[in-house]
C-alpha cells in the first residue's frame, strides 16, 4: 500500500517519543544525586506541543510511583498540574483525574496546589492580542468547548472533594486569590462567577462564604457606577446611535425607526462597569431561580436556606453600604418567591429600625429599605403594607410620647432623632406610592384607616419631620393627604420655609439653592433598576410612580414647595403615558427646588429595550 507523502507528512506517529528513563528510574537516580534524567523529565512534560498519547503513558507512571512524589518533588509536580489536559480526549481527561485523585490521597501537602490549578480553569484561557504596541488581551470568548471544560474542572473537584473531605477549608481562601480584577471583561467575570456558585451545589457548606465572595466584589462594581453616571453613559449612546443614522430623505423614515425602542434593542449597556455588573446580577438571579426550584416547584427548604444566606450577607455587606443601585435586588427578587419571605425582611428591618443597640446610622438605612421595599415591591399585599403601617406609627407615636414626657424642650435634631425622622420619611413615602392601592375597592373603609393613623400629630409634634424629610416627599405627600383630608401639611411647610437654612451660590452660576436639600442623607435602595439584562426579571415585580392626577395635585399657596411644576418633579419621567423609570435618586434629592429640565428620567429606548 502507497502512502501519499502529504498523508504522511501530516499523520502522526502511532508511538509517542520520548528520552530517559521510566519515572520510577528518574526518581530514583534523582534521589542518588543524579538529576539528568529528572531535568529531562520536567523538559518534556513542559512541551507545549506534547500529545495526548504521551501524556497518558506519563500519568500512568506517575500513578505507580505517587507515594514517591514527596514535598522534594514540589517543581515536577508544579509541571504535572500544568499540563493542558483540559479540553483534551476522554481518555487524557479520565488518565488526569485518576492521577489528581491518587495525589491528594497519598500527598495531601499538594491538596492546595491541585486546587489552585483546577480553579485556574473557571474562566475562558487567555489569548494574547496586541494592536499598535498596546496589550489588550483579554479571554478567549469564541471557545465553542468552554461548557464542557468547565464540566470537566467541576468533575476534577468533586473527586478531590471525595478523596479529602476538608476541601472546603481550604478551597474559599483559593477561590478569593483567584476572583477576576472587577477591570475584566463581563464574559470573564461571568464565567468565574457562575463556576464559583456551581461550586456550592456540591460543597453547600461555603455557600454563605461564596455569596459573601461574590456579592462584595459586585457592590465595588455597583458603587462605582452611580445612577446618575449610567443614566448619561445610556442617553449619550442613545444620541450618538441617532447622529450615525442616514438622514437622506425617502431612504428611510427615521422618525418612525428611531423611535423610544429604536436605538437599544441591544442588551449591552453603554456604561462598562454597568455592563460587567449587569452581567453578574444576570448570573446570581438565575442562581437564585434554579436554586429555589425543583423540576419548576419552588422548594421552601431549599428557598429559606437561601435566604438566611443571603440576608446574613445583606446584614454584613449590602446594609451599611449607601450608595449601591442594584445588588440589593437580588433580595428583593428572592422575597418575590413567596408573600412570607417578604414578611420576614421587613420584619428583619423593622427589628433593626427599633432597636436602640443598633448604630444609628444602620437603623436609619434599615428605615430607607423598609419604606422603599414596601413602595416598589408590587407582590406585597396591601394588608401586609398596612400592618408595617401600623408597626412604624406606633412606633413614631410611642417616640413622641417619650420625648414629651422627657420634660425637656424636644428640638429638630437629625444627631438626635434620626431613627424617628428616617421612619417618617418611610411612612410617607409608602402612602405616597400605596395610598391608591388602599383606596380601591373602599373608599370609605379606606379613608377611615389613613385617618386612624393620626398622622396629624406626626407632622404637627415638635420634631417637625417635615422640615428635614426631602422636599420632594414632603410636597407629595402634602399634596396627597390634603386631597383626601387626612391632614393639611402646608402651613407647616409654610413655616418652615421662612426658617430655612442660609443660601450659597450654586457651584453652576444663577440663583442660589438651600444646603438643606438631604440633610437625612436619605436613600431609597429599591430606586428604579437601569441594568438591561436582569432588569427584564425586576420589571414585572416592580411598582412605578403613577402620576397623580389633576385632582391631587391642586395649586397651593405655598411657592416653592407647592407649585404644581415643583410636585410633578417628583420621580420625575415616570409616567403612564411614557413609562419612564426614574425615583428619588441621590442626583434628584433637590427635585424639588429645581426645574423639571434639571431632573430627567433616562431616555425612553434604554428603558425598555
Amino acid at each position: 500500500m502507497e502512502i501519499d507523502a502529504r498523508d504522511f507528512l501530516n499523520s502522526p506517529p502511532v508511538k509517542t517519543v520520548r528520552f530517559g528513563g521510566s519515572v520510577a528510574e528518574t526518581l530514583a537516580k534523582h534521589k542518588q544525586g543524579d538529576s539528568s534524567d529528572y531535568e529531562l523529565l520536567k523538559h518534556q512534560l513542559a512541551d507545549p506541543d506534547i500529545r495526548d498519547a504521551q501524556i497518558i503513558n506519563w500519568l500512568q507512571e506517575f500513578r505507580s510511583s505517587v507515594t514517591q512524589l514527596t514535598k522534594d518533588h514540589e517543581q515536577l509536580i508544579y509541571t504535572i498540574l500544568r499540563l493542558p489536559w483540559v479540553g483534551r480526549s476522554q481518555a487524557v481527561v479520565e488518565e488526569y483525574m485518576a492521577f489528581l485523585g491518587n495525589l491528594v490521597s497519598a500527598q495531601t501537602v499538594y491538596l492546595c496546589a491541585c486546587l489552585r490549578m483546577v480553579v485556574s480553569h473557571f474562566t475562558p484561557k487567555r489569548v494574547t492580542i496586541c494592536e499598535a504596541g498596546v496589550d489588550i488581551s483579554d479571554s478567549d470568548d469564541e471557545d465553542e468547548n468552554l461548557p464542557r471544560n468547565f464540566d470537566q474542572c467541576h468533575q476534577a473537584l468533586q473527586l478531590i472533594t471525595r478523596y479529602v473531605p476538608s476541601t472546603s477549608r481550604f478551597l474559599m481562601p483559593i477561590l478569593h486569590e483567584n476572583f477576576p480584577f472587577i477591570q475584566k471583561s463581563s464574559r470573564t467575570l461571568e464565567c468565574y462567577v457562575h463556576n464559583v456558585l456551581r461550586v456550592t451545589v456540591y460543597i453547600p457548606s461555603i455557600r454563605r462564604d461564596v455569596l459573601e465572595l461574590i456579592i462584595g466584589k459586585m457592590l465595588k462594581l455597583d458603587v462605582s457606577a452611580s445612577r446618575s453616571d449610567i443614566e448619561e453613559a445610556e442617553e449619550n449612546a442613545v444620541q450618538n446611535q441617532r447622529a450615525k443614522e442616514p438622514t437622506e430623505e425617502g431612504l428611510f423614515d427615521m422618525d418612525e425607526d428611531m423611535s423610544a425602542d429604536g436605538p437599544c434593542r441591544t442588551t449591552v449597556m453603554a456604561h462598562p462597569v454597568a455592563d460587567r455588573l449587569d452581567s453578574l446580577m444576570a448570573v446570581l438571579m438565575a442562581y437564585i431561580k434554579d436554586f429555589c426550584h425543583i423540576n419548576g416547584s419552588l422548594s421552601v427548604e431549599r428557598t429559606k436556606d437561601l435566604y438566611r444566606d443571603l440576608l446574613s450577607v445583606f446584614d454584613k455587606l449590602i446594609l451599611p453600604t449607601h450608595a449601591s443601585c442594584h445588588v440589593q435586588y437580588l433580595l428583593f427578587y428572592l422575597c418575590s418567591f413567596r408573600v412570607a419571605l417578604a414578611e420576614a425582611f421587613l420584619d428583619h428591618l423593622w427589628k433593626i429600625l427599633q432597636s436602640p443597640s443598633q448604630p444609628a446610622v444602620l437603623r436609619q438605612a434599615a428605615a430607607g429599605y423598609l419604606g422603599s421595599f414596601l413602595a416598589r415591591a408590587k407582590f406585597i399585599p396591601v394588608l401586609t403594607v398596612r400592618g408595617c403601617l401600623d408597626l412604624l406609627l406606633s412606633w413614631t407615636h410611642r417616640y413622641i410620647d417619650s420625648q414629651d414626657s422627657s420634660g425637656r424642650q424636644a428640638c429638630c435634631d437629625i444627631s438626635l432623632h434620626g431613627p424617628f425622622y428616617t421612619a417618617c420619611q418611610a411612612i410617607f413615602y409608602t402612602l405616597i406610592f400605596r395610598h391608591r392601592a388602599m383606596l380601591e375597592g373602599n373608599m370609605k373603609k379606606g379613608l377611615e384607616y389613613l385617618q386612624s393613623l393620626n398622622l396629624e400629630r406626626l407632622v404637627m409634634c415638635q420634631l417637625n419631620p417635615l422640615k428635614v424629610c426631602l422636599p420632594a416627599v414632603t410636597s407629595m405627600f402634602a399634596a396627597i393627604t390634603r386631597t383626601y383630608q387626612v391632614v393639611f401639611c402646608y402651613t407647616i411647610i409654610e413655616r418652615n420655609n421662612r426658617h430655612v437654612l442660609p443660601v450659597v451660590r450654586s457651584s453652576a452660576g444663577g440663583d442660589s439653592v438651600t444646603t438643606n436639600t438631604n440633610p437625612l442623607d436619605s436613600f431609597f435602595p429599591f430606586d428604579p433598576y437601569l441594568l438591561r439584562r436582569s432588569g427584564h426579571l425586576i420589571e414585572p415585580l416592580y411598582q412605578v410612580w403613577e402620576e397623580l392626577s389633576d385632582a391631587e395635585l391642586l395649586p397651593t399657596k405655598t411657592g416653592q414647595q407647592g407649585s404644581r411644576e415643583d410636585e410633578d418633579d417628583f420621580l420625575c419621567g415616570e409616567t403612564p403615558q411614557t413609562e419612564g423609570i426614574v425615583g428619588m435618586t441621590p442626583s434628584s434629592y433637590d427635585s424639588s427646588l429645581r426645574s423639571p429640565s434639571g431632573v430627567g428620567s433616562p431616555p425612553i429606548g434604554f428603558q425598555r429595550p
